[in-house]
Protein backbone atom coordinates (compact mmCIF):
# COMPACT_ATOMS: atom_id res chain seq x y z
CA UNK A 1 0.00 0.00 0.00
CA UNK A 2 0.96 3.64 -0.90
CA UNK A 3 1.76 5.55 2.29
CA UNK A 4 0.41 9.17 2.13
CA UNK A 5 2.42 12.33 1.47
CA UNK A 6 1.43 15.91 2.30
CA UNK A 7 3.11 19.08 0.86
CA UNK A 8 3.43 22.38 2.28
CA UNK A 9 4.25 24.76 -0.06
CA UNK A 10 4.88 28.21 1.43
CA UNK A 11 5.36 30.02 -1.74
CA UNK A 12 6.76 33.68 -0.92
CA UNK A 13 4.88 33.96 2.35
CA UNK A 14 6.86 34.47 5.70
CA UNK A 15 9.51 35.70 7.79
CA UNK A 16 12.21 34.45 10.53
CA UNK A 17 9.75 34.57 13.30
CA UNK A 18 6.75 33.40 12.05
CA UNK A 19 8.21 30.40 9.66
CA UNK A 20 9.96 29.35 12.96
CA UNK A 21 6.27 29.61 15.16
CA UNK A 22 4.42 27.74 12.40
CA UNK A 23 7.36 24.75 12.50
CA UNK A 24 7.23 25.25 16.21
CA UNK A 25 3.73 24.14 16.63
CA UNK A 26 4.01 21.64 13.64
CA UNK A 27 6.73 19.50 15.15
CA UNK A 28 4.92 19.12 18.13
CA UNK A 29 1.07 18.43 16.40
CA UNK A 30 2.81 16.25 13.94
CA UNK A 31 4.92 14.13 16.11
CA UNK A 32 2.42 11.08 16.20
CA UNK A 33 2.20 10.78 12.56
CA UNK A 34 3.30 6.98 11.59
CA UNK A 35 1.60 6.45 7.95
CA UNK A 36 2.03 9.60 6.31
CA UNK A 37 5.03 11.69 5.45
CA UNK A 38 4.92 15.06 5.81
CA UNK A 39 7.34 17.94 4.25
CA UNK A 40 7.37 22.03 4.18
CA UNK A 41 8.90 23.72 1.35
CA UNK A 42 10.15 27.17 2.46
CA UNK A 43 11.40 30.10 0.39
CA UNK A 44 15.15 29.83 -0.70
CA UNK A 45 16.43 32.14 2.25
CA UNK A 46 14.88 29.87 4.67
CA UNK A 47 16.18 26.58 3.67
CA UNK A 48 18.70 26.62 6.57
CA UNK A 49 16.52 28.06 9.65
CA UNK A 50 14.27 25.15 8.58
CA UNK A 51 16.76 22.48 8.22
CA UNK A 52 17.95 23.27 11.73
CA UNK A 53 14.57 23.66 13.12
CA UNK A 54 13.07 20.06 11.80
CA UNK A 55 15.89 18.20 13.13
CA UNK A 56 14.49 15.16 15.28
CA UNK A 57 11.16 15.62 13.76
CA UNK A 58 8.50 13.86 11.01
CA UNK A 59 8.66 16.40 8.87
CA UNK A 60 10.97 16.82 5.87
CA UNK A 61 12.25 19.42 3.94
CA UNK A 62 11.87 20.49 0.30
CA UNK A 63 12.12 23.54 -2.22
CA UNK A 64 10.06 25.16 -4.30
CA UNK A 65 11.82 25.11 -7.12
CA UNK A 66 15.38 24.29 -8.79
CA UNK A 67 17.40 24.99 -12.07
CA UNK A 68 17.64 22.19 -14.47
CA UNK A 69 21.76 22.93 -14.63
CA UNK A 70 24.18 21.48 -12.53
CA UNK A 71 26.70 24.57 -12.01
CA UNK A 72 27.87 27.65 -14.02
CA UNK A 73 26.74 31.09 -14.90
CA UNK A 74 23.05 31.42 -13.82
CA UNK A 75 22.76 34.20 -11.58
CA UNK A 76 20.23 34.08 -9.58
CA UNK A 77 19.09 29.83 -9.62
CA UNK A 78 19.43 27.16 -7.52
CA UNK A 79 21.15 23.83 -8.55
CA UNK A 80 19.49 20.58 -7.20
CA UNK A 81 23.01 19.70 -6.16
CA UNK A 82 22.79 23.06 -3.78
CA UNK A 83 19.39 21.93 -2.31
CA UNK A 84 20.23 18.77 -1.45
CA UNK A 85 23.18 19.83 0.04
CA UNK A 86 20.88 21.72 2.03
CA UNK A 87 19.04 19.18 3.38
CA UNK A 88 16.21 18.97 1.02
CA UNK A 89 14.64 15.75 0.02
CA UNK A 90 12.00 17.25 -2.21
CA UNK A 91 11.78 19.57 -4.69
CA UNK A 92 8.33 20.77 -6.60
CA UNK A 93 9.21 21.05 -10.42
CA UNK A 94 6.93 23.16 -12.92
CA UNK A 95 4.23 24.42 -10.66
CA UNK A 96 1.42 25.62 -12.43
CA UNK A 97 2.46 29.47 -11.19
CA UNK A 98 6.29 29.09 -12.44
CA UNK A 99 4.41 27.59 -15.95
CA UNK A 100 2.28 30.64 -16.32
CA UNK A 101 3.95 33.54 -14.82
CA UNK A 102 7.61 32.00 -15.61
CA UNK A 103 6.81 30.74 -18.93
CA UNK A 104 8.08 27.25 -18.28
CA UNK A 105 7.18 24.76 -20.76
CA UNK A 106 6.71 20.91 -20.66
CA UNK A 107 10.33 20.46 -22.06
CA UNK A 108 12.22 22.18 -19.02
CA UNK A 109 10.13 21.03 -16.87
CA UNK A 110 11.39 17.49 -17.45
CA UNK A 111 14.89 18.99 -17.87
CA UNK A 112 14.38 20.18 -13.81
CA UNK A 113 12.87 16.52 -13.16
CA UNK A 114 16.20 14.74 -14.49
CA UNK A 115 18.41 17.51 -12.67
CA UNK A 116 16.69 16.73 -8.95
CA UNK A 117 16.71 12.90 -9.74
CA UNK A 118 20.60 12.81 -10.72
CA UNK A 119 21.08 15.04 -7.23
CA UNK A 120 19.54 12.40 -5.49
CA UNK A 121 16.31 14.52 -4.74
CA UNK A 122 12.48 13.46 -5.26
CA UNK A 123 10.85 15.80 -7.59
CA UNK A 124 6.91 16.45 -6.78
CA UNK A 125 5.83 17.07 -10.67
CA UNK A 126 3.40 19.13 -11.39
CA UNK A 127 0.55 18.87 -14.10
CA UNK A 128 -2.78 20.56 -14.29
CA UNK A 129 -5.23 22.36 -16.56
CA UNK A 130 -6.62 25.55 -17.03
CA UNK A 131 -9.93 26.78 -16.51
CA UNK A 132 -10.77 26.97 -20.10
CA UNK A 133 -8.92 23.87 -21.13
CA UNK A 134 -11.26 22.09 -18.91
CA UNK A 135 -14.25 23.61 -20.40
CA UNK A 136 -13.34 22.62 -23.76
CA UNK A 137 -12.87 18.96 -22.97
CA UNK A 138 -9.02 18.88 -23.28
CA UNK A 139 -8.00 18.21 -19.56
CA UNK A 140 -6.98 14.57 -20.05
CA UNK A 141 -4.79 15.61 -23.15
CA UNK A 142 -2.98 18.54 -21.44
CA UNK A 143 -2.30 16.08 -18.32
CA UNK A 144 -1.02 13.56 -20.71
CA UNK A 145 1.25 16.06 -22.89
CA UNK A 146 2.64 17.03 -20.21
CA UNK A 147 3.88 13.67 -18.55
CA UNK A 148 4.74 12.54 -22.13
CA UNK A 149 7.39 14.99 -21.74
CA UNK A 150 8.58 14.30 -18.16
CA UNK A 151 9.06 10.53 -18.99
CA UNK A 152 10.70 10.90 -22.70
CA UNK A 153 13.46 12.27 -20.64
CA UNK A 154 13.33 9.18 -17.54
CA UNK A 155 13.86 5.64 -18.05
CA UNK A 156 11.42 3.25 -15.69
CA UNK A 157 14.41 3.27 -12.63
CA UNK A 158 13.61 7.05 -12.67
CA UNK A 159 10.09 7.55 -12.77
CA UNK A 160 9.67 4.68 -10.27
CA UNK A 161 10.91 7.76 -8.15
CA UNK A 162 9.17 10.78 -8.75
CA UNK A 163 5.78 11.68 -7.36
CA UNK A 164 3.09 13.19 -9.44
CA UNK A 165 0.88 16.44 -8.34
CA UNK A 166 -2.47 16.70 -10.01
CA UNK A 167 -3.53 20.29 -9.60
CA UNK A 168 -6.17 22.08 -11.63
CA UNK A 169 -5.07 25.31 -12.09
CA UNK A 170 -8.55 26.86 -11.56
CA UNK A 171 -8.78 25.23 -8.25
CA UNK A 172 -5.20 27.00 -7.08
CA UNK A 173 -5.79 29.99 -4.40
CA UNK A 174 -9.57 30.46 -5.85
CA UNK A 175 -11.61 28.41 -3.28
CA UNK A 176 -12.60 26.26 -5.94
CA UNK A 177 -11.75 22.79 -5.46
CA UNK A 178 -12.32 19.57 -7.75
CA UNK A 179 -14.70 17.67 -6.72
CA UNK A 180 -13.81 13.97 -5.01
CA UNK A 181 -14.73 12.40 -8.58
CA UNK A 182 -13.35 14.98 -10.89
CA UNK A 183 -10.09 14.81 -9.03
CA UNK A 184 -10.51 11.00 -8.77
CA UNK A 185 -11.19 10.59 -12.53
CA UNK A 186 -8.05 12.70 -13.69
CA UNK A 187 -5.93 10.67 -11.02
CA UNK A 188 -7.04 7.74 -12.08
CA UNK A 189 -5.55 8.96 -15.69
CA UNK A 190 -2.43 9.41 -15.02
CA UNK A 191 -2.35 6.00 -13.20
CA UNK A 192 -3.18 4.44 -16.43
CA UNK A 193 -0.61 6.73 -18.17
CA UNK A 194 2.10 5.62 -15.81
CA UNK A 195 1.05 2.28 -16.45
CA UNK A 196 2.58 2.30 -19.68
CA UNK A 197 6.10 3.02 -18.76
CA UNK A 198 6.47 0.88 -15.75
CA UNK A 199 5.85 -2.40 -14.83
CA UNK A 200 4.39 -1.28 -10.95
CA UNK A 201 2.78 2.13 -11.61
CA UNK A 202 0.94 1.28 -8.25
CA UNK A 203 3.88 2.55 -5.99
CA UNK A 204 4.16 6.34 -7.72
CA UNK A 205 2.14 8.51 -5.15
CA UNK A 206 0.10 11.13 -7.05
CA UNK A 207 -0.92 13.90 -4.98
CA UNK A 208 -4.06 16.24 -5.18
CA UNK A 209 -3.34 20.13 -5.33
CA UNK A 210 -6.07 23.13 -5.40
CA UNK A 211 -7.75 24.72 -2.45
CA UNK A 212 -6.98 21.68 -0.18
CA UNK A 213 -8.57 22.74 3.53
CA UNK A 214 -9.31 20.44 6.67
CA UNK A 215 -12.92 20.03 6.15
CA UNK A 216 -12.46 18.47 2.07
CA UNK A 217 -9.49 16.73 2.75
CA UNK A 218 -10.78 13.70 4.34
CA UNK A 219 -12.95 13.01 1.46
CA UNK A 220 -10.47 14.00 -1.36
CA UNK A 221 -7.92 11.70 0.20
CA UNK A 222 -10.56 8.13 0.45
CA UNK A 223 -10.45 8.64 -3.53
CA UNK A 224 -8.59 5.43 -4.55
CA UNK A 225 -5.87 7.48 -6.64
CA UNK A 226 -5.54 10.01 -4.51
CA UNK A 227 -2.39 9.79 -2.39
CA UNK A 228 -2.32 12.95 -0.55
CA UNK A 229 -1.89 16.18 -1.11
CA UNK A 230 0.24 19.46 -2.14
CA UNK A 231 -0.88 22.01 0.20
CA UNK A 232 -0.27 25.91 -0.81
CA UNK A 233 -2.47 28.57 1.50
CA UNK A 234 -3.34 26.05 4.09
CA UNK A 235 -0.12 24.77 4.90
CA UNK A 236 0.46 28.19 6.91
CA UNK A 237 -1.32 27.36 9.24
CA UNK A 238 -0.29 25.63 11.58
CA UNK A 239 -3.86 23.96 12.85
CA UNK A 240 -5.22 23.64 9.40
CA UNK A 241 -2.08 21.83 7.90
CA UNK A 242 -2.24 19.46 10.92
CA UNK A 243 -5.84 18.47 10.10
CA UNK A 244 -4.96 18.22 6.62
CA UNK A 245 -1.95 15.86 7.95
CA UNK A 246 -3.98 13.57 9.84
CA UNK A 247 -6.86 13.28 7.40
CA UNK A 248 -4.15 11.94 5.14
CA UNK A 249 -3.12 9.85 8.37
Amino acid sequence: MRRKLVIGNWKMHGDHAALAQLLDSLRHSLSALSNTDVAVCPPFVYLAAARQQLIGSVIALGAQNLCAEAKGAFTGEISAAMLRDCGCRYVIVGHSERRQLFHENDALVAAKTAAALQANLTPIVCVGETLQQRETGATLGVIEAQLTAVFARLDSADIQRIVIAYEPVWAIGSGKTATPAQAQEVHAFIRRQLTIVLPDAATVPILYGGSVKADNATTLFAQPDIDGGLIGGASLNAEEFAAICKAAE
